[in-house]
């Protein structure tokens, strides 16, 4: 979800704290000028002398030519024993400066918190100082580190910004402290008019993984809002359907479908299978036919069922035959598949189609319901004027308890009509 900052991130903040103005600072001798012995003593407490501020002038240069090994060279030979705490501040700022634009993260911020350490730091600097650590901490995924650093820069900063609480809540994320990520990805977002992408994204992380599935839809109707992706539409319907909104579940889904982002064969199938739950049965075909049409879809015996599933639902029986005999043929296990493709040929009366499919149905076997394939054997026989083999597996069904006793009525009934016939 996240990627570190680039190189350059830190500066825009640190420039405004370490670039030095021109012409030079003014001199402790010129500040102090007509305040005596007491005056000079003071400036040199607490403010730049000439000879730093050209030597920190000199680092600037060097540093702007991106010259890093001489602006290194350059604070190398520094005095910082004889520096007074405002200038010790400016120098371990520009060494971390320098140290962070070699690439050297520890020890930029080893010297940022020196510079900190010297109390001479304004309420802007102080600010500035503790964000870059924090996010320093960031790039070097060291999270505990990053939050402290943050939680310490909420305490003292005058205007936190949204992006401030995203980092915080990151920083939480990665620690996987969905407690203490909240609140910052709560504000994080609440702070900004339209929020970035993966702000939005985290506060919906931080919401599924509290199992919040309430507070995440009003995310992902954000993020179809500002981003409309594929996607979020699919997040938005399972979200929805996590819910037991099944009606909403499907508005996304249909939304996405018609502006052609459902295109995987899985999708495919999750959109055909809401729309035969919510019985529409007309939708989930024309869906799915338009998935094989367009070749995205494979061809395996659980997309054959489903369509002819579909079509059994619309009562489009005759067209419902060849998906469900390529499923029943395709399917490696019992006979389930013929079992029902049977059921759909005795709803067409087409007896001895129906004799056929019951036939590999029980040959494969590991049926549900044993008795009622050899019950329906026995009715498929008796409609093409065959007692004789109808009986025979009428006796059969009548061995299981879910069939005896309307397997013993068609043997009655068999019995009665023979002697009817024959006048006994």
């Amino acid at each position: 979800m996240w990627t570190h900052p680039l190189r350059g991130l830190c500066f825009s903040i640190l420039i405004a704290l370490l670039v030095m103005p021109l012409p030079l600072l003014a001199s402790a001798q010129q500040q102090g000028q007509g305040e005596g012995r007491k005056g000079r003593a003071w400036a040199r407490k607490n403010e730049i002398d000439d000879l730093t501020a050209k030597k920190l002038q000199k680092v600037q240069k060097l540093f702007a030519e991106e010259d890093l090994v001489g602006a290194k060279k350059a604070l190398d030979r520094f005095r910082v024993r004889s520096m007074n705490a405002l200038e010790r501040l400016k120098f371990y700022s520009w060494r971390g400066y320098v140290a962070y634009a070699l690439g050297d993260l520890s020890a930029s911020r080893d010297y940022f918190e020196k510079a900190l350490l010297q109390g001479t730091a304004t309420q802007s600097e102080r600010e500035n100082l503790r964000f870059t650590i924090a996010q320093i901490c960031l790039q070097e995924s060291d999270w505990s580190l990053a939050v402290e650093n943050l939680e310490r820069w909420f305490e003292i900063a005058s205007a936190p910004s949204a992006t401030a609480y995203y980092l915080l809540a990151l920083a939480y994320w990665q620690l996987s402290d969905m407690d203490g990520a909240l609140e910052p990805a709560e504000r994080a977002v609440a702070l900004t008019q339209t929020p970035q992408e993966n702000w939005l994204q985290l506060l919906l992380g931080v919401y599924l993984t509290r199992k919040d599935y309430a507070a995440g839809i009003p995310v992902l109707d954000a993020l179809v809002r500002s981003y409309p992706k594929k996607l979020y539409w699919i997040q938005l319907s399972t979200l929805h359907g996590a819910m037991g909104n099944y009606e909403q579940s499907l508005i996304p889904l249909q939304f996405a479908h018609a502006q052609g982002m459902i295109t995987d064969d899985e999708e495919i199938r999750k959109l055909a299978e809401l729309l035969l739950f919510l019985e529409l049965p007309i939708r989930a075909v024309d869906v799915m036919q338009e998935g094989l049409a367009q070749e995205q879809v494979q061809l395996d015996s659980e997309f054959y069922e489903l369509l002819s599933n579909g079509l059994i639902m619309a009562r489009e029986y005759d067209r419902a035959v060849t998906p469900l005999t390529q499923a029943a043929e395709l399917d490696e296990g019992g006979g389930r598949i013929y079992l029902r493709l049977a059921e759909v040929h005795i709803q067409r009366e087409r007896w001895a189609e129906a004799t056929e499919a019951l036939g590999k149905a029980i040959e494969r076997g590991d049926l549900p319901d044993p008795g009622q394939a050899e019950l329906l054997m026995g009715i498929a026989f008796y409609s093409q004027k065959r007692p004789g083999d109808a009986v025979r597996w009428f006796v059969r069904a009548k061995r299981f308890a879910g069939t005896e006793g309307e397997a013993s009525v068609w043997l009655d009934h068999i019995t009665r009509e023979r002697s009817a016939n024959t006048g006994v």
